[in-house]
């Protein structure tokens, strides 16, 4: 009888444990969801009362790319094209629109980039078909901004493939992720030619020698990493290493993970698991790894989207696997200014422009959810 007394007391306290430890698992999940959309709020609400200038856009004196990035964001998070921030910077976009097709200012020296954000924008509002013309307008001149057999070169040159920023200037594969980005946005396949020569520019970017690779640059560090260019004699934001070869770092990495994966590419393909591998190694949501603080907004935007793209909750890592989404919501949580914003003290690539800032924690914050 005391045996079964016992027994049946220590059920009801592993009872107990487990409903509490269920309620502080609900809790921790309810409070990060609550989190998420205070984030969104205070940013909006910044957004709205400091940020947007009256004729609907942000930060214009730099061109209309800010705009279409927090329109982008502003969408991303659900809030509705009637949103009075949302509707007025679209029609600022819509406004702006040249001959060409493209979405760019006067003489702009950036109009493949801003191109790709006003697509990234108008494609997230055009549930009832109200964009499909402009899309396909769009669309039509980042690909005639691409570098192939138009410039003269064959596929086996560096540039093949990739795009800049506008004018033909030279190729990256930040300016070249968010092209294959804003295609598939516009609907197009994984198999798009477009896409596929943007695959081969990819490719040539990451520190991995391969059949996909015969770069110069290729074994000279082979780490799986990415960089910035192999174009007009190469190029890294990182810098070189003492065999001149270009070094990796975070956010070219998963700018290369994510648009292998846009591209088509399999998780178990070598050039996908050799970047894992490298940014298993080097997993942090505080800092750019390689470059630091400078980027680090644009690196955590980067790598929402590569990590949701790879459908993994939890990133294994080489300390283990980490809750990615919670880590990132708690690194935004801590970061995000009293008026609601973002900023980057240091403002290497703009990141001290709390407008851009603040679009891009929008776009990683849709990731989060």
């Amino acid at each position: 009888m005391k045996l079964r007394f016992l027994t049946l007391c220590f059920a009801c306290i592993m009872v107990a444990r487990t409903t509490i430890a269920g309620d502080a698992t609900e809790k921790s999940e309810g409070s990060s969801a609550s989190d998420r959309k205070a984030m969104i709020a205070k940013a909006v609400a910044y957004l709205r009362d400091v940020g947007q200038m009256e004729d609907g856009s942000f930060s214009s004196k730099t061109g209309p790319g800010i705009t279409g990035l927090i329109a982008a964001g502003l969408l991303a998070v659900d809030l509705p094209t009637s949103d009075p921030v949302v509707a007025k910077s679209l029609k600022y976009l819509e406004g702006i629109r040249r001959d060409d097709g493209g979405y760019y200012a006067p003489q702009s020296r950036h109009a493949n980039y801003e191109t790709c954000l006003a697509i990234m924008a108008f494609s997230k509002a055009n549930s009832d078909g109200r964009y499909t013309e402009v899309i396909q307008g769009a669309e039509r001149f980042i690909k005639q901004q691409q570098w192939d057999e138009g410039e003269g070169i064959q596929s086996d040159d560096g540039a093949y493939g990739g795009a800049g920023y506008g004018s033909k200037s030279r190729p990256d594969l930040s300016n070249t992720a968010f092209m294959i980005e804003a295609l598939r946005n516009a609907g197009c396949s994984e198999e798009d030619e477009a896409i596929q020569r943007a695959l081969l520019f990819v490719s040539r970017c990451q520190n991995l020698e391969s059949p996909a690779n015969s770069t110069e640059f290729a074994s000279k560090v082979n780490d799986g990493g990415f960089y910035y260019t192999p174009a007009a004699g190469g190029d890294s934001m990182a810098g070189k290493d003492e065999n001149g070869g270009l070094r990796s770092y975070a956010s070219m990495t998963y700018a290369g993970l994510k648009s292998m994966i846009f591209a088509g590419v399999d998780k178990d393909d070598y050039r996908v698991k050799a970047a894992r591998d490298f940014l298993q190694k080097h997993y942090s949501v505080s800092t750019n790894p390689g470059m630091g603080s400078s980027g680090l907004y644009y690196y955590q935007q980067t790598m929402s989207k590569a990590l949701d793209a790879l459908d993994e909750p939890l990133f294994e890592t080489v300390d283990g696997p980490k809750d990615w989404k919670a880590d990132l919501l708690k690194q935004l949580a801590a970061t995000q200014q009293e008026n609601g914003s973002w900023t980057n003290p240091d403002a290497r690539w703009m990141e001290g422009d709390p407008n851009l800032v603040t679009g891009y924690v929008l776009l990683t914050l849709a990731n989060l959810d």
